[in-house]
C-alpha cells in the first residue's frame, strides 16, 4: 500500500513540475511576444500616404478628448497585421483641428467628408471649435460632404457645418432635446442598510442626491431647466444659423415628429428632407459615385481618399514639444477628469499629478507663460487645493497663468481656476457649482442583518476612527461638519481674493450654481469668451511675447504604469465588446457616473468639491 502512495506521490510531483515548467515557458514566451509587439509598434515606423486629389475622412471617433490616454500599440499594430476595422476610444481635439486647418491649403485635398458614425462623448464647446475650423475650410473654396445612413443628436450638430448634407432614404435625423437624468440610490441604499452620512454646504449642490434622495430636488430641477434652455438656445441657433433655417425650426422638428411623421408617410429619411435638414437622400453606392466625382478615382477603392491617422502623419502637429527647445515658450497643461489625491494616470486629474507639472513649467526658464485648460467637474477639496498652492508659486515667479475652460470647468475645477490671471471660457462651458460636501458610509446595520456585530473599547471617542463597521461618533460628525464650513468659507475666500470680488457677490453665486460660460462672464467668474488658442494668445502678451511656440507639457509617466495602462485598456475594451453593444455600454456608464464617480473619491479629509453635471454629458441621449 505504501509503494503505491509513493508512486502516486511521485506522478503527483511530476505532473507538478511538468505543469509549472510548462507555464513558466508559456508566459515567457508571451512575455517576449509583448515586448517584440510593443517594440516593433514604437520604433516601426509607417511611411507617410501618397495624397494625390484625395477626400480626407474626418473620422470622429470615439470620445474627442482634450488629452490621449496612453496609445495602444498592440492593438494598433494587430489591426494592421489583419487589416480589420477597429474604432479608437479616443480622438483628440487638436489632431482634428489641425488636420482641417492644414487640409484647407492642401492643394491634394479636394473635400472632406466627415464620418461621424461612431462619435462617442463630446463638449458643446468642442463640437463648436470644430465646426468654427470646418467654416474656415469651406472658405477655401472646398467643400465638407457630411453622408451618414443615420445622424444622432449631435452628429448632426457637426453635419449641420457641411456644404451638403446626405442621409441614407433608409435612415433618418434624432433631435430631441437637452435632458439631465440620473439614477437614484436612496431606497436601495436603505434596503442594503448602508448608512450614508452626508455633510454639504449649499442649497443646489446636487453631487449628493443620489444618494440622498429617490428624484431630483426642485432647487436643482430649477436650475438645470435654466441651464438646459440656455444651452439649447445655443445649440439650435447654431445648426439653424448653419442651415439657413427659422429660428423655431428645430423645436417644431422635435416637438412634432408624430404630424410630420404622418405627413412623410412614416419615412424618417423623407421627414428630415422635407424639413431642410438634409439636402439629399442618397444611398452608400450613390455617395461613393458622388464622391468619386469630386476626387481622382482609384481602382477598387472607388474614390481617393486618406484618413484621419494617416493625414496627420504627413503633418506637423500643433503644441508638440520642438526639437529645439525654443527660449519663448507658452506651456498648456492640460488638467481633464475628476480631480483625485495623489499621482493619478492621464484621463484623471491628480493633485499631486497635476501640482508636479505646474512645477515643472515654474521651474522651466524657457517657458514664459502657462495655459491651464480646464475640463472638470472637480473632485477633492485637498487635491484641489494641493494644485492651487502650486499655481501660487508659479505666479511668484512672475510668469502669467491663463485659465482656458473646456466643456466644464465647475466645483473643484473653478477651484483650481480661480487665481489665475484670466479667465477663459466657452459660451456652452458649464462652470460654477461653489460648495463642498462630504460623503462617509457606514454598514453596522448591513452586517448586524448577516449577524455580524462590531464591539471593543478605546481611549477616546474617536478611537474607532472612520471603522465602516460602526456607526460615526457624534464628535466626529460635529467635526466634519465644522471641517466643511471652514472649507466653503476657505472656498468662498479664495474666489473672493483670485477674482477681485466682494465675499457678499461670491456668496450670490455660490451654494452650487451652476452657469453657462456667457452667464458666467457677466457674473465676474470668467473673464473672456474665446477657444484655447484665444488664451494662448492672451498669455502671450501678458509675457509680452511677439515670437514664442506653444507645447504641451506632459506628465511625467513610469514604463510600468504605461504598460499597465495598455492591459487594462484592452481587457475592458473586450469585456464591453464581448457583453454589450457599444450603445448600451455608454448608457450604462452615464447613468451610473454619480455612483461610481463617488465610489472613487480619495480625499484624504473627505471633503469633495464636484459637480454632478458635465457638459458633455448632456450631449448624450
Amino acid at each position: 500500500m505504501k509503494n503505491i502512495f509513493a508512486a502516486l506521490a511521485t506522478l503527483f510531483r511530476w505532473i507538478g513540475k511538468f505543469l509549472s515548467t510548462t507555464r513558466n515557458i508559456l508566459g515567457n514566451l508571451l512575455f517576449l511576444l509583448v515586448m517584440v509587439i510593443i517594440f516593433t509598434a514604437f520604433f516601426f515606423e509607417k511611411k507617410p500616404p501618397i495624397i494625390h486629389n484625395a477626400a480626407l475622412i474626418l473620422s470622429l471617433s470615439g470620445n474627442i478628448v482634450e488629452e490621449k490616454h496612453i496609445a495602444n500599440p498592440i492593438s494598433e499594430l494587430l489591426s494592421g497585421l489583419s487589416q480589420t476595422k477597429q474604432t479608437p476610444a479616443e480622438t483628440l481635439l487638436q489632431d482634428v483641428l489641425d488636420a482641417i486647418n492644414h487640409a484647407a491649403t492642401d492643394s491634394q485635398i479636394k473635400c472632406i467628408l466627415l464620418n461621424l458614425h461612431d462619435l462617442g462623448t463630446v463638449g458643446l464647446d468642442q463640437m463648436q471649435t470644430i465646426g468654427e475650423a470646418l467654416n474656415q475650410f469651406k472658405k477655401s473654396g472646398k467643400k465638407v460632404i457630411a453622408a451618414e445612413d443615420y445622424y444622432q443628436q449631435k452628429a448632426y450638430y457637426l453635419a449641420s457645418f457641411a456644404s451638403e448634407i446626405y442621409l441614407n432614404p433608409m435612415g433618418g435625423v434624432d433631435l430631441h432635446g437637452f435632458g439631465s437624468y440620473h439614477l437614484f440610490f436612496r431606497e436601495a441604499l436603505e434596503k442594503l442598510r448602508v448608512n450614508y452620512h452626508v455633510f454639504r454646504v449649499g442649497t443646489y449642490k446636487s453631487a449628493v442626491e443620489p444618494i440622498l434622495r429617490d428624484s431630483m430636488s426642485e432647487e436643482v430641477k430649477g436650475q438645470m431647466q435654466g441651464l438646459l434652455t440656455s444651452l439649447w438656445s445655443i445649440f439650435t441657433a447654431d445648426i439653424t444659423r448653419q442651415r439657413s433655417l427659422p429660428a423655431d425650426a428645430i423645436d417644431q422638428y422635435a416637438n412634432n415628429i408624430p404630424a410630420k411623421l404622418a405627413a412623410s408617410e412614416g419615412s424618417t429619411a423623407r421627414l428630415a428632407l422635407n424639413s431642410k435638414l438634409v439636402d439629399g437622400l442618397k444611398s452608400r453606392e450613390e455617395i461613393r459615385d458622388y464622391l468619386t466625382k469630386q476626387t481622382a478615382a482609384v481602382p477598387d477603392q472607388g474614390f481617393s481618399q486618406v484618413s484621419l491617422n494617416e493625414y496627420l502623419r504627413t503633418i506637423t502637429p500643433s503644441y508638440q514639444p520642438p526639437l529645439v527647445a525654443s527660449v519663448n515658450t507658452i506651456g498648456i497643461i492640460i488638467a481633464e477628469g475628476m480631480i483625485l489625491d495623489g499621482e493619478q494616470p492621464v484621463g484623471s486629474i491628480g493633485g499631486d499629478t497635476l501640482a508636479a507639472v505646474i512645477r515643472k513649467a515654474r521651474l522651466n526658464p524657457a517657458i514664459k507663460a502657462v495655459v491651464l485648460r480646464i475640463n472638470s467637474g472637480g473632485g477633492s477639496a485637498f487635491a484641489s487645493e494641493i494644485i492651487r498652492q502650486e499655481i501660487l508659486e508659479l505666479k511668484k515667479s512672475n510668469k502669467p497663468l491663463v485659465v482656458s475652460m473646456g466643456s466644464t470647468a465647475a466645483s473643484g475645477g473653478y477651484w483650481i481656476a480661480a487665481n489665475a490671471d484670466e479667465i477663459w471660457a466657452s459660451t456652452a462651458t458649464i462652470t460654477g457649482s461653489i460648495g463642498i460636501f462630504a460623503a462617509i458610509p457606514t454598514f453596522e446595520n448591513s452586517l448586524a442583518s448577516l449577524g455580524i456585530h462590531s464591539d471593543g473599547i478605546g481611549t477616546t471617542e474617536l478611537a474607532s476612527g472612520l471603522d465602516v463597521s460602526r456607526p460615526l461618533a457624534p464628535s466626529l460628525e460635529q467635526a466634519v461638519q465644522m471641517t466643511l464650513d471652514h472649507g466653503y468659507q476657505q472656498f468662498l475666500s479664495l474666489i473672493a481674493k483670485g477674482r477681485n470680488m466682494n465675499m457678499e457677490k461670491v456668496e450670490t453665486v455660490a451654494e452650487g450654481r451652476v452657469f453657462h460660460g456667457k452667464e458666467a462672464q457677466q457674473l465676474g467668474l470668467v473673464d473672456k469668451i474665446g477657444t484655447l488658442a484665444d488664451a494662448i494668445e492672451s498669455a502671450a502678451k501678458m509675457a509680452k511675447i511677439t515670437e514664442y511656440s506653444a507645447s504641451y507639457i506632459e506628465k511625467p509617466q513610469t514604463l510600468l504604469n504605461e504598460i499597465l495602462e495598455l492591459f487594462k485598456g484592452e481587457i475592458t475594451a473586450a469585456l464591453l465588446h464581448q457583453t454589450m453593444s457599444q450603445p448600451l455600454a455608454r448608457q450604462m456608464i452615464h447613468l451610473t457616473a454619480p455612483l461610481r464617480e463617488i465610489l472613487l473619491f480619495n480625499d484624504p479629509a473627505g471633503l469633495y468639491a464636484h459637480s454632478l453635471i458635465q457638459g458633455a454629458s448632456l450631449l448624450e441621449p
